[in-house]
């Protein structure tokens, strides 16, 4: 058993996209078609606890509106309609460099990739916010650096089931026990560790307070030198600067 791969969570793992990025193009879209709706940074908070950005307008509505009727009363096309909008306003917030990534990210990417380990990416976000996210942040041949990015639909299930990390590990070849996964949320948590891959956590505005039980380790961020990253929970990796070093000699 051996560190061999690292899979990447997006939204919140390797950029705090949620709060000033996909809410905020929620709540553009809802303008653009004519919705008074509003969603608060405390709301959206509460619909985070729905991975996928078709199924968080589904559960708004039954949470909070739920005598809400669509026009033309098809709510699969009109919650569509809305995400594809969403989309839409999302990639001209990346396209203007808006959302920046977390602290260590870039860093220990590039590390990875000169000490050989694989990369994977597994999230519940479209294929098209990933590719958008790593062009404008990494630059255009970021996207090479992963042999699978697993987004979106592409299995049945989104996080909490284990479904899309065990079709990344299924399409790369490789034992979920050599893999460790970047999370940031409880449901990115039950995922990864539902197909059997260690995890390591790092916390944002949204999660902080989650139930983090299981992670291997639970740290502010990655840590950057001068700028530390403090263990939560778990097993303390490095001296708060998260390497490819620090993690082999912690596994």
């Amino acid at each position: 058993m051996s560190l061999q791969v690292m899979f990447f969570d997006v939204d919140g793992t390797l950029a705090d996209t949620e709060r000033d990025g996909h809410r905020v193009a929620f709540n553009q879209a809802f303008s653009e078609a004519g919705l008074d709706w509003d969603w608060s940074v405390p709301l959206y908070g509460d619909l985070l606890s729905v991975t996928g950005g078709k199924e968080r307008i589904r559960y708004f509505l039954r949470k909070y509106m739920p005598e809400f009727v669509p026009p033309g009363d098809d709510l699969d096309d009109f919650i569509a309609d809305l995400h594809r909008r969403k989309t839409s306003h999302y990639l001209k917030l990346l396209q203007q460099g808006e959302i920046p990534l977390r602290p260590g990210v870039a860093r220990l990417l590039h590390e990875a990739r000169r000490e050989g380990i694989r990369l994977g990416i597994a999230t519940t976000t479209t294929p098209a916010n990933v590719e958008m996210l790593l062009r404008t942040t990494l630059g255009p041949d970021s996207l090479d650096w992963f042999e699978v990015i697993a987004a979106g639909d592409i299995v049945p299930e989104k996080k909490p089931a284990p479904d899309i990390f065990q079709y990344a590990l299924q399409e790369m070849d490789v034992d979920a026990e050599n893999c460790l996964v970047f999370e940031d949320s409880e449901n990115g948590l039950a995922s990864s560790m539902g197909a059997g891959c260690r995890t390591l956590v790092t916390v944002n505005e949204y999660t902080r307070n989650q139930d983090f039980s299981g992670a291997w380790a639970v740290l502010e961020h990655l840590g950057e030198p001068g700028r530390p990253a403090k263990c939560l929970q778990g097993v303390p990796i490095g001296s708060g600067i998260v390497t490819v070093q620090a993690l082999k000699n912690a596994w």
